[in-house]
């Protein structure tokens, strides 16, 4: 099933895909004070991004009513990275 994205909520699958590629949950650096901030996935280092942990992640991903869009790998066949926060 190589490039189809998929969509889930919950909370075990995406921990465990972010985590297998090396992912971090994350928030926009300025945006704390509107709770977690708006989320992100960080995999490198990003000025940009701040690590939050896993409990605040969710805690605003199920507030924000979000869902996770994410690839298991690209067309080629490759690892992806793909992936998105939307609304549900």
């Amino acid at each position: 099933m190589s490039g189809i994205s998929r969509t889930t909520t919950d909370h075990s699958i995406i921990k465990r895909w972010v985590e297998a590629r090396n992912g971090l949950p994350a928030r926009v650096h300025g945006t704390e004070e509107d709770m977690a901030g708006l989320l992100r996935i960080r995999f490198e280092d990003a000025d940009a991004l701040d690590r939050i942990g896993w409990d605040d992640f969710f805690e605003k991903f199920d507030a924000e009513k979000l869902a996770f869009v994410y690839q298991e790998v690209t067309s080629s066949g490759e690892v992806s990275r793909f992936c998105r926060l939307v609304s549900r």
